[in-house]
């Protein structure tokens, strides 16, 4: 097993699967581990779950950076 070669296989999945702002853009789920008729449904349900989970983490960076620098908005930072 070429472990160089898996990773960089994973890397390349990964970049198609979520964008440079951590937003996952698509998620393939193998049919045989649900139900054929629901597969897409199921996708797309946990796509929406993980997008909600990274807002909810950048809404919370976003809070903890503005507590810090009292509001202040600095480039660069977020």
């Amino acid at each position: 097993m070429d472990m160089s070669k898996m990773l960089k296989d994973l890397q390349k999945m990964q970049s198609k699967m979520m964008n440079g702002r951590g937003v996952l853009t698509m998620i393939k789920i193998n049919p045989d581990a649900v139900d054929k008729d629901d597969v897409e449904a199921l996708e797309d349900l946990v796509m929406a779950a993980i997008n909600s989970a990274v807002k909810k983490k950048d809404d919370a960076a976003q809070s903890s950076l503005s507590d810090i620098t009292g509001g202040m908005k600095i480039p660069g930072l977020m």
